[in-house]
């Protein structure tokens, strides 16, 4: 039986780890597949100039060089704090099976880090979001030839 408390307890001694080396903020994350840990990270935005740097990506970049692979399917994350968007999406990428967090949205929220707005602008037509994502019909056939080529390149990886 694996030992959730105590690899949660690591997510965060990761969290004070960077937040005191100055890499960025609270934020920290552990990844464990069968039992043993196979990636960390914790937040490096400030310390890499790097605003993907948060704490789950950080470790699944970890984890996916450990084990030479990117599908880390069978995996568990652990994090201090409920993963944003961005990292829920890293998430789903890499094929983690489960993810547990220490604090919720709103505690974050109070402490300056409010991934709510990221949710309602994902909510909302593509045209209408503060970053507005438009298709450019124009160019529309050398995108798709694009695709069309790499379903017929000899010995791709589908991920």
């Amino acid at each position: 039986m694996t030992d959730h408390a105590e690899f949660m307890r690591q997510a965060i001694a990761l969290a004070y780890q960077g937040m005191e080396g100055g890499h960025g903020g609270p934020f920290g994350a552990v990844i464990v597949r069968d039992g043993a840990v196979i990636g960390t990270g914790h937040n490096r935005v400030l310390s890499a100039m790097d605003p993907t740097a948060h704490a789950e990506v950080t470790a699944i970049r970890d984890a996916s060089a450990r084990v030479r692979h990117f599908d880390l399917s069978g995996s568990t994350i652990y994090v201090n704090g409920m993963p944003c968007p961005m990292c829920m999406s890293a998430i789903f990428w890499a094929r983690i099976g489960a993810v547990y967090y220490g604090c919720g949205p709103a505690d974050a929220e109070a402490i300056g880090f409010d991934d709510q707005e990221f949710y309602r602008q994902l909510a909302m037509p593509e045209g209408e979001r503060t970053t507005p994502a438009t298709q450019m019909s124009e160019c529309y056939d050398e995108a798709k030839a694009c695709y069309a080529a790499w379903l017929t390149r000899d010995g791709r990886t589908n991920y």
